[in-house]
């Protein structure tokens, strides 16, 4: 017996199975993310990262799924911002009898698909931005000059406070009468 065969594999043998192909394939196709499709197959995320690496058929399945479902999507969205026409059939009943019409449905652009479209496809052209820009200016005042600000400012107001009660006391006919008898 040689040192290859007695080796033997080290580890759990892997949970992947064959029929997991075409199962991964129809839940990407859905939209499923990798997060899903491991709760799906009840396995971690990183074991369905493996499978991707180990499994190349796996992994060429989830990406048809996740490429046709997002193509799907695009061509739905495109559809909705650029509007679109159908053939339906129209039935109803007239005089007892059902009579179906075939008829073509014609479906407007819509603005948020537009706006949707845009701003995925052109950012620097139609994203909403908002840029906030700060600027800082720090000035130091020494003691001195700011005790003389405070007494200024509070002159200036104590100033307005008795022009405006004058004002008042003006237009209610009031006046000031200081002097003793």
């Amino acid at each position: 017996m040689t040192i290859k065969e007695k080796k033997r594999a080290i580890g759990r043998p892997s949970a992947f199975k064959p029929e997991y192909v075409n199962q991964v394939y129809n839940y990407a196709l859905l939209g499923a993310t990798d997060s899903q499709l491991a709760g799906f197959f009840n396995v971690a995320e990183s074991t369905i990262n493996l499978w991707k690496k180990k499994f190349p058929e796996f992994a060429a399945a989830m990406t048809r799924g996740k490429m046709l479902a997002d193509a799907t999507v695009a061509e739905a969205l495109f559809k909705r911002a650029t509007g679109y026409s159908h053939a339906e059939t129209k039935i109803s009943v007239i005089d007892g009898a059902v009579v179906t019409t075939d008829i073509v449905k014609h479906h407007a652009p819509e603005t948020l698909a537009c706006i949707y479209w845009l701003k995925n496809r052109q950012p620097k052209l139609w994203k909403d931005r908002i840029e906030v820009k700060e600027e800082s200016v720090v000035r130091i005042i020494p003691w001195d000059d700011l005790k003389k600000i405070s007494k200024d400012a509070l002159a200036f107001a104590e100033a307005e406070h008795e022009r405006l009660i004058k004002g008042r006391a003006e237009r209610l006919g009031i006046t000031e009468n200081y002097d003793a008898d």
